[in-house]
C-alpha cells in the first residue's frame, strides 16, 4: 500500500492547513486508507436479499439508514420507547461497508441492510452478480459542499476564520473531496440504474424532506415492506418520519455525545454527523460568482440525466 501511495495522484487542501491529503485512486479522491478499505471491502459475499444503502458523503446518508432501519424493524419495536434509534447513532445501526467488514463477516445481521460510500464501478463484484437491491440518495451540490466543508473543518479541528471557504470550494469544484468528484458518483449509479431500473431507487434529499410521507411509502414498498392501510391509519408511517426527523435525532442524547469509530484508528463525534439539515444554507456562504461557475459545472456534467443538482 506505501508503494500505491507514492504513485498516485495527491493533493493536500490549502485551507486545512496541511491537516487534510486525498488520493485519487480509480478514479477517485479520498483519504490515506481509502484505497485498503475499498480493496477489503471488494471481498464482501453479497446476498440476493440484501439492499446497499448508497451515496456520497453530506448528502442524507444517516437520514436514509434511520428511515431504512426504522422501516424495516417497526414489527420488532415500539418505535415510540423501544427503537435502537433512540439509543444508538444510526450509523451503528446499519454498518458502512468499507468502515466494518470484519464486524459485517463475523457478526451477520438479521436485516439485509448495508450501506456503502463506494463508487458503483469500485463496489464488489458479488454485489452486481447477486442483483441485491440498491438505494442511492442524493442532494444540491452547493448544500453537499457547504456540509462537506465543515464536516472537514471540524475534523481538523479548524475555525470557520481560520479555514477559507472559497479555497474550499475550488477544490470541490476540482472534484476533489470523499469520494469525489461528487458528480462522476452519482453519474455511475445513475448510468447503472438506466441498465437496472427494477433494482435501484434514486433518492433526492430535498423530495424526501418536501414530501416525506410519500418517499418513506416508496422507500417501504422498494424494500419489499410497504406499509398497510391499518398502519397508515395507526399512525406507524407517520411515527417513524417523526422518529427520524433531524430535530428528533439530533435531540437524543446519543446523538450528542460519543465517538463513530470508522475504523480502528480514527474517530468521529456523533455531533458532527446533525449540523443543520437545512435546504438552501449555501446562500450564506456562495458569491454570484461561485453560484454560476458550480451552476455552469452541474449543467455540464449532469446534462442529459434529468437529475436536478442546483
Amino acid at each position: 500500500m506505501e508503494g500505491l501511495y507514492k504513485t498516485v495522484p495527491q493533493h493536500t487542501y490549502s485551507w486545512s492547513q496541511g491537516k487534510a491529503t486525498f488520493y485519487k485512486y480509480q478514479g477517485f479522491w479520498n483519504v490515506q486508507n481509502f484505497p485498503e478499505k475499498t480493496i477489503l471491502a471488494q471481498s464482501y459475499q453479497a446476498q440476493p436479499s440484501d439492499i446497499l444503502l448508497c451515496s456520497c458523503p453530506k448528502t442524507g446518508t444517516t437520514w436514509l439508514k434511520a428511515l431504512s432501519f426504522a422501516i424495516l424493524t417497526r414489527e420488532k419495536f415500539d418505535h415510540a420507547s423501544a427503537s435502537p434509534l433512540l439509543t444508538t447513532l444510526p450509523h451503528d445501526c446499519v454498518l458502512f461497508l468499507e468502515n466494518h467488514l470484519a464486524k459485517i463477516k463475523e457478526n451477520p445481521s438479521d436485516l439485509p441492510l448495508l450501506a456503502t460510500h463506494l463508487p458503483y464501478s469500485s463496489l464488489p463484484k458479488s454485489v452486481i452478480a447477486s442483483n441485491c437491491k440498491i438505494v442511492y440518495i442524493y442532494r444540491n451540490i452547493k448544500d453537499v459542499l457547504v456540509s462537506y466543508y465543515h464536516f472537514v473543518r471540524e475534523l481538523v479541528n479548524l475555525s470557520v476564520e481560520d479555514a477559507p471557504f472559497e479555497e474550499a470550494f475550488d477544490d470541490f469544484c476540482q472534484g476533489i473531496s470523499s469520494f469525489g468528484p461528487y458528480w462522476d458518483h452519482i453519474l455511475e449509479y445513475w448510468k447503472a440504474s438506466q441498465e437496472r431500473p427494477d433494482r435501484f431507487l434514486f433518492l433526492k434529499y430535498e423530495d424526501l424532506k418536501k414530501d416525506a410521507s410519500c418517499n418513506v411509502k416508496q422507500l417501504a414498498e422498494f424494500l419489499g415492506c410497504p406499509f398497510s392501510v391499518e398502519e397508515e391509519k395507526a399512525g406507524v408511517l407517520e411515527n417513524i418520519i417523526n422518529l427520524c426527523s433531524f430535530d428528533s435525532l439530533s435531540n437524543l442524547e446519543v446523538n450528542k455525545s460519543g465517538t463513530y469509530q470508522a475504523d480502528e484508528v480514527s474517530g468521529v463525534e456523533h455531533r458532527l454527523f446533525f449540523r443543520k439539515a437545512k435546504d438552501g444554507d449555501w446562500e450564506n456562504y456562495f458569491t454570484d460568482e461561485m453560484k454560476e461557475k458550480i451552476d455552469k459545472l452541474i449543467d455540464e456534467k449532469m446534462s442529459g440525466t434529468g437529475l436536478v443538482l442546483k
